[in-house]
């Protein structure tokens, strides 16, 4: 297999061979919207816990330069990505929104990384998680989801209130049929870059129908047999807070996900619902703490030598000083 090219800080273009990068953090961008805010954040935060590893960017080729700008001079590391979507025919039974999101598939053929972990825009990371590397291969690591929100309507799930957060609640009536499969949300997982598994996942999105919460169904359905939960603790949904309360220590929790309606900290007014509980101002503020410390901001000069250095040690690997297209 050909070198990959990538773009790193300082506008430095690096042809790398695959598996000789290592680990690295991965999240996806998509348009000119503001989104980018949330990745400078989860950049900074990263940064802020003495992560170990870098934090790469699947975008899209419609990210705008100006932000692609930004992005690498947080040291971002950029990997421009073609769309990919379900049959054309098919696209209406998932929610619009998330459709583009089918696009994230493409991180599988990061081979150039031997495993990665994907986190969401809208996430932020307050306590070093590097460990997450370390659990054994061969498995995709997530953290179950809730079916408590409105979102869920659809599913016999909501409908009867059961949920996998609280399984002893509500039991799962026998006259249903068997008990859905463990689902995760997939804002956040650990998985292993694999060109086999890349194309398997494209080949069979042209077989498969796609459902309300698209390449999260879809996710949930390819990996059903290899996946493994991991605790909440590594990817707080804010929802659990008002409907699960006694599952959640906010001491102990690493990961948050700003994915209520309302809770985007870059949006934040307050006006929504739950959104003027003290947990969510509180965790809204700590964002921001990390986004505002300029202490945090990535120093060109300091870290691009430490990235030349760790890259060279690698095998495989040639740098070429170029633009900052990737």
């Amino acid at each position: 297999m050909a070198p990959t090219q990538i773009a790193t800080a300082d506008g430095l273009s690096v042809k790398v061979a695959e598996g000789s990068l290592g680990r690295a953090f991965v999240t996806f961008l998509a348009g000119n919207g503001d989104y980018w805010k949330g990745v400078v954040g989860l950049a900074k935060g990263l940064r802020k816990v003495n992560s170990a590893y870098p934090l790469v960017v699947a975008m899209l080729p419609d990210v705008p330069e100006e932000h692609r700008e930004i992005l690498i001079n947080q040291g971002c590391v950029l990997r421009e990505i073609v769309p990919v979507y379900p049959p054309q025919n098919q696209t209406q039974f998932a929610m619009a929104y998330y459709v583009i999101n089918y696009s994230k598939l493409r991180i599988w053929e990061f081979v150039e990384y031997t495993k990665m972990i994907y986190l969401d825009g809208d996430i932020q990371v307050f306590e070093n998680i590097d460990h997450l590397f370390d659990m054994p291969d061969n498995y995709f690591y997530a953290v179950k989801d809730c079916f408590c929100e409105p979102s869920w309507k659809h599913t016999k799930q909501y409908q009867i209130g059961y949920c996998q957060q609280c399984p002893d609640k509500v039991h799962w009536p026998s006259d249903f049929g068997p008990k859905p499969p463990l689902y995760f949300n997939a804002g956040f997982f650990v998985y292993e870059p694999n060109l086999d598994t890349y194309n398997d996942l494209l080949q069979t999105l042209k077989i498969t129908t796609p459902t309300s919460f698209a390449e999260q169904d879809y996710l949930n359905m390819y990996f059903k047999d290899k996946y493994k939960p991991i605790p909440n603790i590594y990817n707080l949904v804010l929802a659990m807070l008002w409907r699960h309360p006694v599952n959640v220590d906010l001491d102990k929790v690493k990961v948050v996900h700003y994915c209520a309606f309302g809770s985007k900290p870059w949006r934040y007014t307050g006006k929504e619902e739950n959104m003027q509980r003290e947990d969510i101002k509180m965790l809204v503020k700590k964002w921001w703490d990390i986004y505002d410390d300029e202490t945090l901001d990535y120093n060109n000069a300091s870290n691009v030598d430490k990235l030349k250095v760790a890259i060279n040690e690698a095998s495989g690997v040639d740098f070429i000083l170029a633009s900052h297209a990737a």
